[in-house]
């Protein structure tokens, strides 16, 4: 019975022997010849995808520009920016390196909407829009003018761009790409460190959509349209304007109900620069401090002098920043504490338990 389970076994052996060892000898070249070309033709072509990762990545980038203009907003910065990851990931040769972009990025990027669809509503709540008390604040410390105004008063010519003009709006638009670019480079050298700033980013985000919710306010710009200023310029679109420059509009926002003009208190694009100074603090030299220190403060004279925000939207804005980074820190950082100490609880009972249970 137990040969009929193996009928071929022997006499496979004993032709072989007996009749034609050429025969055999060839046949196991064969076989083992196959395997070795099949894997040759798995490394060719993984290694003509890695060298494809990046070519694609950039025709593809550059048709979507040619046809769409250049992104600026949040939502399409995030999505070039993970496609750039997973171009790098497959670009380095690792196998399922592209999964591991996708676990650690898409809950962001999947946060990131969720807020670029949910701010349109700040501006559809029942509450009344507030200007009188930023304009109130911004008269008494720009000592009876408004700093906006008065900027632009010494420094702007309407349709006729100065390089500190082109210097504002590139400060300004660094907001849509400067804290992914950072965080990308974490998650690629410091990933505890990408998971803190992750963490930071979001509560600083929501809180700023809690506050537009509850407190809808008029940026300068539109504080002046509506009578209550001097007329006043969009510096930003403005020179944008006059660059003929294209660009891609918000997938949420721009030309939809979820575009928010009165989403100025805190102004989100004076907390992150202050958040990415206090985060990188503690461990930056002196030329990173310079840095740290520089770009909130050009950031706040950019929004300033291109009308977008009032001082005090400002100010709130490094306040939100500083509560996050300084009190959700702390959070984290006891937390830690509290996660290591059990673990070496947990390390330092298995051997007792070992001894009871022998």
């Amino acid at each position: 019975m137990t040969s009929l389970l193996h009928p071929a076994r022997p006499a496979a052996k004993g032709s072989a022997a007996k009749g034609s060892p050429a025969k055999g000898g060839a046949a196991q070249q064969s076989t083992g010849e196959q395997p070795a070309a099949a894997r040759r033709t798995l490394r060719e072509r993984a290694r003509y995808l890695r060298w494809l990762a990046w070519p694609v990545y950039f025709f593809a980038l550059w048709r979507y520009i040619a046809d769409n203009g250049v992104p600026y907003q949040n939502d399409l910065v995030f999505c070039w920016l993970i496609g750039a990851l997973i171009a790098a990931a497959v670009h380095s040769g690792h196998r399922f390196g592209w999964l591991r972009v996708l676990r650690d990025w898409l809950p962001v990027m999947g946060a990131v909407y969720v807020y670029s669809l949910l701010r349109g509503y700040g501006a559809h709540t029942p509450w009344a829009v507030h200007w009188a008390p930023q304009l109130a604040f911004d008269r008494a410390v720009g000592f009876g003018q408004v700093w906006t105004v008065r900027l632009q008063h010494w420094l702007y010519t309407p349709g006729h761009p100065h390089w500190y003009d082109y210097l504002a709006t590139t400060v300004y638009m660094s907001h849509f790409f400067a804290v992914f670019v950072i965080m990308a480079a974490l998650w690629k050298r410091r990933h505890d460190r990408f998971t803190r700033l992750v963490a930071f980013y979001l509560a600083l985000t929501f809180a700023g959509f809690a506050t537009y919710v509850l407190y809808p306010a008029d940026p300068p710009w539109l504080t002046a349209q509506n009578g209550h200023l001097p007329e006043l310029t969009r510096v930003v679109s403005d020179v944008l304007t006059q660059s003929g420059l294209p660009r891609a509009g918000s997938l949420f926002e721009n030309g939809s109900r979820f575009d928010n003009d009165v989403a100025a208190m805190p102004s989100l694009h004076a907390a992150y620069p202050m958040m990415l100074a206090l985060f990188f603090w503690p461990t930056a030299g002196r030329k990173l401090r310079v840095l740290l220190v520089l770009y909130p403060l050009a950031m706040a004279f950019s929004l300033v002098y291109g009308a977008e925000h009032f001082v005090i939207d400002i100010l709130i804005g490094w306040l939100y920043a500083a509560v996050v980074v300084l009190g959700l820190g702390r959070w984290l950082d006891r937390r830690a504490v509290r996660r290591a100490a059990r673990a070496e609880a947990a390390v330092q009972e298995a051997p007792v338990q070992e001894k009871i249970s022998a």
